[in-house]
């Protein structure tokens, strides 16, 4: 393994880079429970079985090729966010769209996403789109789990005005949210004790705060009668293999006109996502320093994550790609790709907790996606708001995404009013900012979008 992976060379040894697999495991671990509510048979509709055996599977797959052909201390798994757009594609399609036809948008955004990494198209997108917007999609998108986990858990009801048409999408003016009853309903209750444990453990920085709190949460459920235990007597602990999703995927439904904006968003987001993520956990574990070589490395990372793209949406899962919290291995002497295959390795393992994964209710992972969205929120200091021209599209991309309930919406918007903003801003002296050519194909493209397909 020394020689191998070159700890020595890293100042690192065999036993800190276990450590720091298992640190990041656990702070990453939550995946393999909330995935299900994304995906699952209250989310998108795939089988409980196939969501838990592709995200266990193809978290450590693609996460032990990162530490084996990359050697750097990067764990990945199916992604938040981008598992909530899956979701919404599906469910608001009205049947339209299956989730396996969604499964081939991922796996073609993957073949997509590869080819961008090839030519180096990705660096230039990076280049084109305004740092301020590459900010404003993760806040934005960090809202829109939030009131994912607030609905999920009923921490939060919508009521409809008497008298409106509900065969209709409802007009903004027609329904009033507010908070959900914890006195009458012990999962709503259930929710509220474990959006507060869960933000006690982070406020003591406990790695793994949020699977402990969901853990913790589900035993409390026990007694309030939530938890629901039953389906554990007659449970088999050896991996099941029934009721997959694994090469269910629909190229040809994914290739219908519906979908090809579909697989522009998952590219989309994911370049800047993974961008910033790679090179935020690189750069934090000293590989950076040396500028040519870092260069490579993230280079070949930028390829393991756009294969597992497409290997992930194979298994069954939506987009694979690499997890911020990886940054908690580095914080634990992680440097190399031995620590990256260590998490791959319990990931595999976890495959043998499929039962007890299963029998965990949505309101104790409920509110383990309201602290994600506020970790996803810290970033909206970095958005110069004393700017306009770059406060205003940030705030339409932020606001739309959740009270529209489409992560599409958000994005689209801001590189609308980015570039209205600009032109207008230049012709009348006011600014004198350069919109990239490649902001203006993103421009048409989405104006072509709205007027022949309409809002999401």
């Amino acid at each position: 393994m020394e020689r191998f992976f070159k700890l020595k060379e890293h100042g690192t040894t065999v036993r800190t880079e276990i450590i720091a697999g298992l640190t990041t495991f656990m702070t990453m671990a939550y995946i393999l429970l909330v995935n299900n509510l994304f995906l699952g048979p209250n989310g998108a509709g795939i089988p409980q079985e196939g969501v838990f055996f592709a995200t266990a599977v193809g978290a450590g797959l693609v996460t032990m090729a990162m530490g084996f052909f990359v050697n750097i201390p990067v764990a990945l798994a199916p992604g938040m966010g981008l598992n909530a757009y899956f979701m919404t594609v599906v469910l608001s399609s009205n049947g339209a769209i299956t989730w396996q036809a969604a499964l081939g948008a991922v796996f073609i955004s993957g073949i997509v996403f590869i080819i961008l990494t090839v030519t180096k198209v990705r660096q230039m997108l990076l280049t084109a789109v305004p740092n301020n917007l590459k900010i404003a999609i993760t806040v934005g998108i960090g809202l829109f789990i939030t009131i994912v986990g607030l609905k999920l858990g009923n921490l939060v009801t919508v009521s409809i005005n008497p008298g409106t048409d509900v065969s209709q999408p409802v007009p903004g003016g027609a329904f009033n949210m507010g908070l959900g009853n914890f006195v009458e309903h012990k999962d709503t209750l259930l929710a509220l004790i474990g959006l507060f444990l869960i933000a006690i453990l982070m406020v003591m920085k406990l790695k793994g705060a949020l699977l402990i709190g969901i853990v913790l949460t589900t035993l409390i459920g026990i007694p309030m009668g939530v938890t629901d235990l039953s389906s554990l007597s007659t449970a088999s602990w050896i991996p099941s293999f029934d009721n997959l999703a694994v090469g269910q995927m629909d190229l040809k439904g994914a290739l219908g006109i519906g979908l090809i904006e579909v697989i522009f968003i998952f590219t989309f987001v994911e370049l800047f996502d993974t961008f910033g993520t790679l090179v935020g956990t690189a750069g934090r574990a000293g590989l950076l320093k040396n500028k040519e070589e870092g260069e490579k490395k993230l280079g070949k990372a930028m390829l393991v994550d756009a294969g597992g793209v497409s290997a992930g949406a194979f298994l069954g899962t939506s987009t694979i790609t690499a997890f911020v919290e990886s940054t908690s291995g580095v914080a634990e002497g992680g440097r190399t790709g031995l620590t990256a295959v260590t998490t791959g390795v319990l990931f595999i393992l976890a495959l043998f907790l499929a039962p007890l994964a299963l029998v965990v209710p949505s309101a104790a992972t409920a509110p383990a996606l309201v602290v994600v969205g506020v970790l996803m929120m810290s970033q909206v200091r970095d958005i110069e708001w004393d700017d306009f021209m770059q406060a205003f599209p940030a705030f339409l991309t932020i606001i739309l995404m959740p009270f529209t309930g489409g992560i599409a919406n958000g994005i689209s918007a801001g590189i609308i009013a980015y570039v209205v903003l600009a032109v207008f801003g230049k012709l009348t002296g006011r600014t004198d900012t350069k919109v990239h050519w490649l902001m203006w194909i993103l421009f048409v493209i989405i104006l072509v979008r709205y007027a022949f397909l309409g809002a999401e």
